[in-house]
């Protein structure tokens, strides 16, 4: 069991506050008189537990067991999650670096019991001791009960109502505590402090309440000062990106659109928000891909104003799908790679200009071969038709068709073209005005070149165009 606690929620004054003699529960005047320069500021508990919900929702992507716990703590049961993620350091570490990027100090201790590492957090959250060897961050059990014994008893909430009458029989340390007989302490206090010791200690399981994530994911972040360039923004909004992982792995999906919207100023000189829909080629959920195709979008914008707040919504998800992997797997790469350089690519370059075939129902071939964008849902059902229904024609097709000249009853392009593979005759689309009366060839030039023309038949006249070439 991991616990989590947040400094800059547990902790209301600095250091240096600290320092100049300063203490927990004195009066602002006492305060201003020792520190005039002091900065005093008042708690919002609501922001308090916005920032707690969305911690929670971040580590939701590390373990489906996440839980609130007393004076602003997180619980998270990672007993499943240790194999999952190289084992309990390189867990730890990645639990660290995520409350980091969103904007908080942490302490984090590991044990056996969900109360123990809470105890051992708490502890070392009021003395600042400094993190805990590498061996020891997660300990047996009784190597945990051994550190608690050491522990004052002051540190468990259950019997601080009680610490004067258990200070006065000489109790100090949780072992002195233990050490009491059950039957009297239970009288004297509270029922609650026997509960928590055998919680703490392993001797009675612990049942929690887990953190349940939303149906959708929307997610809103004030900026401390106004953003006046696009590339600064994706600081910020990678807190963002943190929390909608989070919420993805909770739900077991992968996002395939979002949208980020950057909010501009409001009132009297309100500004509409700048609106960036990310769309991907393929469902995903990992962060530096979901990052990088935000920051490509990001380098390519110009801001019309300042940005004052960020909002990222998940409008398009679809069932997480585990990896394949195959004996032989194909050279080039894997199909997931292939998407997400075209996703890459689309979010650099603009998606108008990264694009991709796109059959038709049509027997015109102007007609039957458009262009469509390459992060398109249907790319992989539009290659298969072309493949499928165009054997024998060019990947370029010409935008207008070239007419030819003729030279002894032969189309000439360069030199005089010999016809290889045909007619392949087409004769439609009278019913739109626009008939098409065509017999296309394949032709080969003097230089070993192949093109595709077409003779086009209207009574006793006969023209050639050039309307592709072959690579």
């Amino acid at each position: 069991m991991l616990a989590v606690m947040e400094h800059d929620q547990v902790l209301t004054m600095t250091a240096s506050a600290a320092a100049g003699g300063i203490r927990p529960g004195m009066r602002r005047g006492g305060v201003l008189a020792l520190a005039p320069e002091a900065l005093l500021c008042e708690r919002e508990a609501a922001r308090e537990q916005g920032a707690r919900d969305d911690i929670a929702l971040t580590l939701l992507q590390y373990t489906p067991e996440v839980t609130h716990a007393e004076e602003n703590s997180l619980l998270l049961d990672v007993s499943a999650s240790l194999s999952a993620f190289s084992g309990r350091l390189a867990l730890c570490r990645r639990i660290r670096d995520s409350i980091q990027t969103l904007g908080f100090t942490l302490q984090l201790s590991m044990a056996p019991t969900a109360q123990g590492a809470w105890l051992l957090a708490r502890y070392r959250c009021q003395h600042r001791t400094p993190p805990l060897p590498r061996q020891r961050r997660s300990l047996h059990i009784a190597g945990m009960q051994r550190r608690l014994d050491a522990l004052p008893f002051m540190i468990l909430p259950a019997v601080r109502p009680y610490q004067d009458w258990l200070a006065g029989i000489g109790c100090k340390t949780l072992a002195d505590l233990r050490k009491l007989p059950r039957a009297g302490l239970q009288r004297r206090s509270d029922k609650q402090v026997l509960e928590s010791l055998d919680h703490a200690y392993g001797a009675t399981p612990e049942i929690f309440e887990w953190v349940q994530a939303p149906l959708s994911f929307s997610a809103w972040l004030e900026l401390p000062d106004r953003i006046e360039h696009a590339e600064a923004v994706l600081f910020a909004a990678r807190r963002l990106i943190l929390q909608m992982i989070g919420w993805l792995v909770a739900q077991q999906l992968a996002v395939s659109c979002f949208v980020l919207s950057l909010e501009h100023e409001r009132g009297r000189q309100a500004i509409a928000p700048t609106a960036l829909e990310i769309a991907l080629a393929e469902p995903a959920w990992h962060e530096e891909h979901l990052l990088r195709l935000l920051k490509e979008r990001l380098g390519r914008l110009q801001l019309d104003a300042p940005v004052i707040a960020l909002r990222l919504q998940a409008t398009r998800v679809a069932p997480m799908l585990p990896p394949t992997a195959s004996l032989f797997p194909e050279p080039g790469g894997t199909p997931g790679a292939y998407a997400r350089l075209l996703e890459l690519l689309s979010a650099r370059l603009g998606s108008e200009n990264v694009l991709q075939p796109a059959a038709y129902a049509d027997h015109r071939p102007e007609v039957a071969n458009a262009w469509q964008a390459a992060t398109d849902q249907l790319r992989r059902a539009s290659d298969d038709t072309i493949r499928s229904v165009q054997p024998q024609r060019p990947f370029w097709l010409l935008k207008t068709p070239l007419a030819l000249t003729t030279r002894n009853h032969r189309p000439f392009y360069s030199s005089p073209l010999r016809l290889l593979v045909g007619p392949e005759r087409i004769e439609c689309s009278w019913w739109d005005g626009v008939a098409a009366v065509r017999d296309y060839f394949v032709a080969e030039g003097e230089e070993a070149a192949c093109y595709w023309i077409y003779r086009e038949r209207s009574g006793a006249e006969v023209r050639w165009f050039l309307h592709g070439l072959f690579a």
